[in-house]
């Protein structure tokens, strides 16, 4: 391997008229000042290469509900396919789609958790792993929340079945998501029909007795109601995700039929003192995240940071194209934060624009 110093000697003596060759008859002095400066610009050469490397949206050709953290310095993808649940592991955030996938778990047949497995979320909890998956039995109606449990210490292995997470009235449930508060009580967070029939979709919360139990009623802190909320029917908020600034606490919904064009992102906000008041919990009045004139349908996000825990970026899925419904693929992107201290995600970059690579450790 070249150091620092030689790459930047045969890039100088290829561009240059100087000849490093002619260095070798420089005098001590020049030579030192030489060994002094080289090194400086080839650090300032290759940093500048590490800043102009970019990716281009889709970073997973197909699919959807990406689920992604950092842990340990990798990034860990969770999803479902082909009847299994799968967990990747990559240094780096924009290669998660080309990182070899490990199936963690294949329900057993015939049971009321065999089938439709949807938008799996991968935690660390009191030392454990856990994963968080709804499934059904062939039939939607049937959909419940799920939890998949592994003692060591290393994701990309078996998870065993701990059994159905549900509130008391055990109602219809998808995207459940976990919020820990600092004093480490958990909520459970997720999407849920009101009564039998799915006629809308809100988003309910209820206290947690451990990770893989809910020891209490569930609240109502979201339902469809605003303009851009409404497109399609059923009506649906979905897709709980917890996002942080600071103290501050806020979900990151998704809304609209996930089958539409119109799926997009809102935000609520914690700002009353207990999660299981309704009234602690105020909502965007706007859209945080929606469709352009190229991408649509842009919903279901999870947030991680850069290596370097300098940038936020924010991983989602979009369609493929204008009225695909769900038939989508993952992105990612760099956002920001308001001045009010609000997240600002802007607008969704279209496929196939050269972005920066998320900033890395130097090396």
């Amino acid at each position: 391997m070249l150091s620092a110093q030689s790459v930047t000697a045969d890039r100088y003596e290829k561009g240059n008229a100087f000849s490093w060759r002619a260095f070798a008859d420089v005098t001590p002095v020049r030579k030192a000042l030489h060994g002094i400066i080289l090194p400086f610009l080839a650090a300032l050469s290759l940093g500048a290469e590490r800043v102009s490397e970019t990716f281009t949206n889709p970073v997973v050709q197909s699919g959807a509900d990406p689920w992604v953290i950092r842990w340990e310095n990798v990034y860990l993808y969770c999803h479902s396919g082909g009847g299994r649940i799968w967990v990747r592991r990559s240094e780096r955030l924009h290669e998660i789609g080309s990182a070899k996938a490990v199936a963690v778990w294949t329900p057993p047949p015939n049971t009321a958790h065999s089938k439709n497995l949807w938008a799996p979320e991968l935690h660390r909890l009191q030392n454990r792993w856990y994963i968080y998956v709804a499934a059904d039995d062939g039939d939607n109606h049937n959909h419940r929340m799920y939890v998949l449990e592994r003692a060591e210490k290393d994701p990309l292995g078996p998870f065993s079945f701990k059994g159905k997470i549900a509130a008391p009235d055990d109602r219809w449930a998808i995207d459940g998501t976990v919020l820990q508060r600092d004093n480490g009580r958990l909520y459970f967070i997720w999407s849920g029909w009101p009564g039998e029939e799915n006629v809308t979709q809100n988003l309910y919360i209820a206290p947690m007795a451990n990770p893989w139990t809910i020891s209490g009623p569930r609240t109502q802190i979201s339902k469809p109601e605003l303009l851009w909320e409404v497109h399609g029917r059923p009506l649906v908020n979905e897709g709980p995700q917890i996002l942080r600034n600071g103290k501050r606490v806020f979900i990151v919904y998704s809304a609209s039929g996930s089958w539409t064009d119109h799926y997009c992102l809102g935000l609520l906000e914690l700002t009353g003192n207990d999660p299981l008041n309704a009234s602690a919990w105020s909502k965007a009045q706007q859209a945080v995240f929606s469709r352009t004139e190229n991408v649509f349908g842009p919903g279901h996000a999870s947030f991680v940071k850069s290596p370097d825990g300098r940038e936020d970026w924010i991983v989602y899925h979009a369609a493929k194209r204008q009225g695909s419904g769900w038939d989508r693929n993952v992105r990612m992107q760099q956002f920001g934060w308001n001045t009010d201290g609000t997240p600002n995600f802007g607008k969704p970059v279209s496929a196939g624009v050269p972005l920066p690579v998320p900033s890395e450790v130097s090396r």
